[in-house]
């Protein structure tokens, strides 16, 4: 198989100017750079930059695709609006991923290097658009991916039967949420055991209202200090006020109440999903199956109407299909052959059906092509 690499990196917060842009054109000749993206394809040799660097210097997004089955991203969050201690607590012993701390930033890299299953050839291009918005759920205070983070840990076996889930649910998926699941094939089952529940508030899910009361209740030096940085151009105002009013709807709602399943729970229920699924699957199939026969049997008695309405004239296109004296003209024939025998079942005429194929396999003998096919005439 011959190599195949994707990258591509996205600026949020701030665009590339010309000299950001003329650094990176140093590092690739080929890639599409714009004021807010870079990306590249490789089908032989590598990147020459180290992405880490690139996302410590310039961007807040980063994704890599290999044809061997290697997918990360890289998701870049200002240090200030992040609860470092829940962060670390979630991905304790995350396999799947790391915090890499620079200067005001920490960067969530996120790597999965299993190897290919039988999923379709794929580009690359379109999964960072797809993922983006993740960056923003996080920062304003949804932390359903760190979730999916620990739930990819218990479908690898690295959580223990009785932990329980960091947050109670994941539901409703967000199309941000889905796309994750899919690029790093967590399994399909297990996502939706824990979307059963809800775990968080989306953006979209948020009120005018409750955004207003969030507001409200700031004192008016928190208020005057946001309203000074929005004045300045800090892109993070929104986040911070959508975070406010999540963690206070989270805390009247039913989801913060939510018992928390645990491993053994969750398990239990992706079996139960599976298993369902797989039955009406099956049951698809078999329904599938029957009418494919219902449509094969209607097309055989429509074809043994028109052979009875033909009479002796199908003996002579068999005939001149033999002699065509290649593949097509036998199959043909042999069809043709097989629906007569058909017909001749159904008016009590087997034994002159059978004779005449006999004759046929007597003058044409040493066409071996077509004897072969009138086994089981």
């Amino acid at each position: 198989m011959s190599e195949y690499q994707y990258l591509e990196f996205q600026a949020i917060d701030r665009p590339l100017d010309e000299a950001d842009r003329e650094a990176l054109r140093a590092l690739s000749s080929r890639a599409w750079i714009t004021a807010t993206s870079f990306s590249n394809h490789y089908d032989w040799g590598d990147f020459k930059g180290e992405p880490v660097t690139l996302m410590e210097r310039w961007f807040d997004l980063h994704l890599y695709l290999a044809n061997w089955g290697t997918r990360e991203l890289m998701i870049r969050l200002p240090k200030r609006l992040v609860d470092r201690a829940r962060l670390d607590s979630v991905l304790d012993d995350c396999s799947l991923a790391e915090v890499i701390e620079s200067g005001d930033w920490l960067i969530l890299d996120i790597l999965d290097d299993r190897e290919p299953g039988d999923e379709d050839w794929d580009d690359g291009s379109g999964w960072l658009a797809a993922l983006a918005p993740l960056r923003t759920d996080l920062l304003s205070g949804d932390w359903r991916l760190l979730y999916l983070l620990w739930l990819a840990e218990v479908e690898l076996g690295g959580r223990k039967d009785d932990e329980t889930e960091p947050l109670p649910g994941i539901g409703p998926l967000t199309g941000a949420l889905s796309a994750f699941t899919e690029f790093f094939r967590i399994d399909s089952d297990l996502v939706e055991a824990a979307a059963e529940a809800r775990g968080s508030i989306a953006d979209g899910d948020l009120s005018a209202d409750a955004i207003d009361a969030a507001v409200a209740a700031m004192p008016g030096d928190e208020k005057t200090e946001l309203l000074r940085r929005a004045a300045e151009g800090d892109p993070h105002v929104g986040t911070e006020i959508r975070r406010r009013a999540r963690r206070a709807a989270l805390a009247a709602g039913s989801a913060a109440r939510t018992a928390r399943r645990t491993v053994s729970d969750l398990r239990r229920r992706a079996a139960a999903i599976r298993e369902g699924r797989e039955a009406a699957e099956a049951e698809q199939r078999e329904a599938g199956r029957l009418q494919q026969e219902r449509e094969a049997e209607e097309a055989r008695r429509a074809r043994i109407v028109a052979l009875r309405q033909r009479g002796e004239a199908v003996w002579d296109e068999i005939e001149s299909e033999i002699d065509r004296r290649h593949a097509s003209g036998y199959d043909r024939a042999a069809a043709l052959l097989s629906d007569l025998k058909a017909l001749a079942e159904e008016d009590g005429a087997a034994a002159s059906f059978t004779d005449r194929v006999n004759d046929l396999r007597s003058r044409h003998s040493r066409k071996w092509g077509f004897i072969k096919r009138l086994e089981g005439l």
